[in-house]
């Protein structure tokens, strides 16, 4: 038997796809000891068959660490990749995303995961054991595609929201949580001349609160809470959530994203599914 686990995580969302491939010791569990993370790929969907992007991040992920399909001990899926044909096994969500946080940031001991379609807040151990769990409502307005369509209204990029909120001066408060409502609140700032940067941190500020209020009732009071998912580059949600938490007296909780926060739910799918390689082969000894 070989001495080293090759194993890939898929994380399926409703807008994009990532991969993630790692290499870690036989043996070494949970942890994950030595665990090297050796290939990675995302992309978009953007209405495009998600079974054959799912394929072609796979492919592309695997290209990236030199390895071929057949190199491959387990393949993990998250998010909505159940029932892939690829696929050894599938994780939950909360889960996975609580393993990569840990494996980006040891300190970590929450994560909030803000997707296309909806934000979660996560609070685990040092093992990534999930301790709680909270979702948004189902209003899109703290979502990754509520900010995205707001972006485009503005005449932005998502990659440029993050600095551009970070300039803001005089931010503009975002009075609805309506997804619906507060695009028309957006409508009603442009018409008055408030500028972009003060716009956008507007929209930062409502998310981050509600984002915060979720962290508050599951009682996160202190430690690092990592930002993860599809909005995991936008500094300035991030700083946003940081303020917020602070004005909730949460001061002891620091904020913080990770270059590969975005992977975090891949990163997961990827570890668990090493960790269920050894498990299935200690039962079959």
């Amino acid at each position: 038997m070989n001495d080293r686990v090759i194993s890939a995580g898929i994380d399926v969302g409703s807008s994009a796809i990532k991969a993630a491939v790692f290499e870690s010791a036989r043996g070494t569990g949970r942890t994950r000891e030595g665990a090297r993370w050796i290939g990675r790929a995302k992309d978009r969907i953007r209405r495009r068959d998600t079974h054959a992007v799912v394929e072609l991040v796979y492919e592309q992920a695997l290209a990236d660490a030199g390895l071929a399909p057949s190199d491959v001990d387990y393949v993990a899926t998250t998010g909505e990749g159940e029932g892939l044909e690829l696929a050894t096994g599938h994780f939950y969500g909360m889960t996975t995303h609580a393993r990569g946080a840990v494996f980006l940031d040891p300190r970590a001991r929450a994560a909030v995961d803000v997707g296309a379609l909806h934000a979660r807040a996560i609070r685990f151990d040092a093992s990534a054991k999930v301790e709680g769990y909270r979702m948004t409502s189902q209003c899109a307005s703290g979502s990754g595609q509520f900010l995205e369509n707001i972006a485009r209204y503005l005449g932005v990029t998502l990659d440029e929201v993050g600095t551009l909120s970070l300039g803001a001066d005089d931010p503009e408060k975002v009075s609805s949580i309506c997804a619906v409502l507060a695009e028309t609140d957006v409508i009603n700032m442009v018409s008055r001349g408030i500028t972009l940067p003060n716009i956008l941190k507007g929209i930062h500020e409502s998310m981050a609160g509600r984002l915060a209020k979720l962290l508050r009732t599951m009682g996160v009071k202190q430690g690092v809470v990592l930002v993860t998912g599809g909005l995991a580059a936008d500094q300035g949600l991030t700083a946003c959530l940081g303020d917020a938490m602070r004005e909730l007296k949460l001061g002891a909780v620091d904020v913080r994203t990770d270059p590969g926060s975005v992977y975090a739910g891949a990163i997961g799918a990827a570890l668990w599914g090493a960790y269920r390689c050894d498990r299935l082969a200690e039962q079959a000894a």
